[in-house]
C-alpha cells in the first residue's frame, strides 16, 4: 500500500510538473525564434535601405556593415542588386524571386519542426524614392539576404529544455521522499493493526493496538482490541477450567488406582485380575492425560521467566531416572556430545524435565528390545542443541506433520497409544522458552527430535 501511495503520489506531481513545464519551454523556445528573427530581419531591413541609395558610400557602408554583421554574429549577408551580385539567380532561387519580383520578404526556418541548421531571410531592397505616407514605395533594385547558424539557439534551446527536465527529476526525487514519508505516516495505524494481528496469530493474546490516525482506524482498533480482550479472557477462563479440572480429577483417580491394587491384591481369581489390571492400566493412562493437561495449561500461562539453567545436568539427572525402566527392556541409553563449559540456556525452571520426559517416554515407548536411545547436547553459536535419536519405526510425513497436535496418538512397538499430549506439551514448552523443536529420520532409521535451545551469554561453571 505504501508504495500505491508514493507511485499516487510521484504521479499526481509528474502530472502537474507537465502541464506547468511543457507550456512554459513551448513558449520560451516560441519567444526565441521570435526574438531571432525579428534581430534578423532588422538588419537585413536596414542593409536594405543602403542597398536602395544606389551611391558609392551607401555601398561602402552596406559592405562594412556586412563585414561587421558576419564578424559578430554567427551570420552572412548576401547582396544582389546595384552594390554587389552574390546571390543566385531568381530563377533558381524562390525566395529571391519572390523578393525581386513580389517585393515580398520571406523567412525560412529550413525545417517545419522548430529550425533547421540555418535561418534565411531574404528582404527586398527599394529605390529611395518615398511616398506621402513615409513609407517607401519605389521599385525593387535588389534584395539582401541574411544567413543565420542555428546552433547557437539549438544550444540555448537544449539550455532551456535540459534545465527544465533536471528541475522535474529534482522535484520528482523531493516528491518521492515526501510521498514516503506521508505513506508512511498514513498507513501507520494500518502498521500498527497489522503487527497486532501478527502477535495475536502467534498466539500472544495479549497483544493490542494504539487507537492513532483517522477516525475509521481508531474505531478499526478499538475493535479489534475488544475482541481480543474478549478472546484473551475467555482463553484465559478455559485454561482455568483445565488446570483446575485437571488438579481436581488427580485425586480422585489416585484413590481409584490405589483402590484396584487393593481388590488386585485381594482375589485369586485370573480373570477378575485380568480385569482389574485392564482397568488399571485404563486408569494409569487417564492420569497420563489429566497430568498432562495440567502440564500443558500450566505451560499455557506462561507462569514462570526463562533463566540461565545447566543443560547438561538436567540431562544427565533426567538420564538417571529413565535408566532403570530402559534397563527392564533391555534398551540402553547413551550421553554424547559436547559439554565444554557446561553451557547454560535459557529455559523456564522444569521446563526441561518435562520435556526431556516426554521425549524419553515416547522413545523407548517405540524403542525395541536391546535397541539404543542416543541423547547428544552440541552447541552451536548462539543456540544449544539438544537431540534424541531412537530405533524405532520412526514416523511418515504424514505423522510428523501432525505429531505436534494435541490428541493426536501415534502407536509404538508395544502396541499401546499415549495419551497424545507428550508432543505437544513439548513444542508448548519449547516454543514458550524462545527454541524451536522439529522431527526428523535417523541415518540409519528411527526419529530423531532436535530441540534448539537459547544459549545463555553466561558460561557455565
Amino acid at each position: 500500500m505504501i508504495r500505491q501511495l508514493i507511485r499516487s503520489y510521484v504521479l499526481l506531481v509528474a502530472v502537474a510538473i507537465a502541464l506547468f513545464t511543457v507550456p512554459v519551454a513551448f513558449t520560451l523556445t516560441d519567444q526565441l525564434r521570435g526574438d531571432t528573427a525579428d534581430s534578423v530581419r532588422r538588419e537585413a531591413d536596414t542593409m536594405a535601405l543602403l542597398l536602395g541609395n544606389g551611391n558609392a558610400s551607401s555601398c561602402a557602408a552596406l559592405d562594412e556593415m556586412a563585414r561587421a554583421y558576419a564578424g559578430q554574429t554567427p551570420g552572412t549577408v548576401e547582396v544582389s542588386g546595384r552594390c554587389a551580385t552574390r546571390l543566385p539567380r531568381p530563377e533558381q532561387d524562390a525566395a529571391l524571386a519572390k523578393a525581386l519580383q513580389k517585393g515580398e520578404p520571406t523567412t525560412d526556418w529550413g525545417s517545419s519542426f522548430i529550425w533547421g541548421p540555418e535561418l534565411k531571410i531574404t528582404v527586398p531592397a527599394r529605390s529611395s524614392a518615398v511616398d506621402l505616407d513615409g513609407r517607401n514605395r519605389g521599385p525593387v533594385v535588389g534584395a539582401v539576404r541574411i544567413v543565420y547558424s542555428t546552433e547557437d539557439m539549438t544550444g540555448r534551446l537544449w539550455q532551456i529544455w535540459v534545465f527544465r527536465a533536471g528541475l522535474a527529476v529534482v522535484v520528482l526525487a523531493v516528491a518521492a521522499v515526501i510521498g514516503a514519508a506521508a505513506a508512511r505516516r498514513i498507513t501507520r495505524p494500518l502498521r500498527q493493526l497489522n503487527d497486532m494481528a501478527s502477535r495475536f496469530s502467534d498466539g500472544d493474546l495479549t497483544a493490542r493496538s494504539p487507537v492513532t490516525g483517522p477516525p475509521e482506524t481508531q474505531t478499526l482498533a478499538r475493535t479489534l482490541n475488544q475482541g481480543a480482550e474478549r478472546l484473551d479472557t475467555l482463553v484465559a477462563s478455559q485454561r482455568i477450567f483445565v488446570a483446575d479440572a485437571s488438579h481436581q480429577l488427580r485425586t480422585p483417580l489416585t484413590a481409584l488406582r490405589l483402590s484396584l491394587d487393593n481388590i488386585a491384591d485381594g482375589v485369586d481369581d485370573d480373570f477378575v485380575k485380568e480385569d482389574v489390571e485392564q482397568a488399571t492400566a485404563e486408569v494409569v493412562r487417564i492420569s497420563r492425560l489429566v497430568n498432562g493437561l495440567l502440564v500443558l495449561a500450566r505451560a499455557e500461562a506462561k507462569v514462570t521467566a526463562a533463566e540461565p539453567l545447566p543443560l547438561w545436568d538436567i540431562v544427565r539427572e533426567r538420564l538417571d531416572v529413565w535408566r532403570p525402566a530402559a534397563d527392564e527392556r533391555g534398551v540402553s541409553i547413551t550421553l554424547g556430545g559436547s559439554a565444554d563449559g557446561r553451557p547454560l540456556v535459557l529455559t523456564s525452571p522444569g521446563h526441561m524435565d518435562q520435556v526431556l520426559d516426554n521425549v524419553l517416554s515416547n522413545a523407548l515407548e517405540v524403542s525395541p528390545d536391546g535397541g539404543t536411545i542416543t541423547v547428544e547436547v552440541e552447541p552451536k553459536g548462539d543456540e544449544v542443541v539438544l537431540s534424541v535419536l531412537d530405533e524405532g519405526p520412526g514416523m511418515s510425513d504424514t505423522d510428523k506433520s501432525r505429531a505436534f497436535d494435541r490428541f493426536w496418538r501415534g502407536r509404538g512397538l508395544t502396541g499401546k497409544t499415549g495419551s497424545g499430549l507428550g508432543l505437544a506439551v513439548v513444542k508448548q514448552l519449547v516454543t514458550d522458552d524462545g527454541g524451536t523443536v522439529t522431527l526428523g529420520d535417523g541415518p540409519e532409521g528411527g526419529l530423531k527430535v532436535t530441540i534448539s535451545l537459547r544459549a545463555s551469554s553466561r558460561s557455565g561453571g
